[in-house]
């Protein structure tokens, strides 16, 4: 069946990744932020983390986050599509990703539970994912070391990001 006629496929994310280099990336990040005018750091001072978070997960969460090759995915989606407006703060158990300012923000928050990779999700009821349980989508090892369903994933948490308020 032709991808366009089906009606349970999700929408592809719009656009095309630009294919710039690292150096490329830097230097439209650097024209954004000069346009802008923007004071904010793409990370938290120390001085501003809250009293639970760290700046370094812990060894088994950074073992599950790396095996599933979250943080790759996640840099190429902050330099093809947010030009590196993005930033990645790291928890002990995990890590989120976050861009946009004000009432804008949004984020992807993984954290590791269990040795299970868990995906905060948009949505407060059940999906049609088999992994998904209302609020959070728990990948198995057997699931998250397939790059694909990763890449999926992702893709759609991107899409349909959590909205943080402005308190967060």
């Amino acid at each position: 069946m032709p991808e366009q006629n089906n009606p349970n496929r999700k929408p592809s994310i719009l656009g095309q990744g630009h294919g710039l280099s690292d150096a490329e990336g830097k230097m439209i990040q650097e024209m954004i932020r000069e346009e802008q005018h923007s004071s904010r750091e793409l990370f938290i001072p120390q001085q501003d983390l809250a009293a639970e978070a760290t700046t370094t997960m812990s060894p088994p969460a950074a073992q599950v986050i790396n095996a599933s090759r979250i943080r790759p995915i996640l840099n190429m989606f902050n330099r093809d599509f947010l030009y590196g407006q993005g930033r990645f703060d790291e928890y002990k158990d995990g890590l989120i990703f976050k861009w946009g300012d004000g009432y804008s923000r949004r984020h992807i928050w993984t954290s590791v539970e269990d040795g299970n990779l868990i995906f905060e999700t948009s949505h407060e009821k059940k999906c049609d994912k088999p992994y998904c349980n209302g609020t959070h989508h728990v990948l198995t090892p057997d699931l998250y070391t397939d790059a694909n369903l990763i890449n999926q994933e992702l893709g759609d948490l991107f899409r349909r990001p959590v909205y943080e308020s402005p308190e967060d």
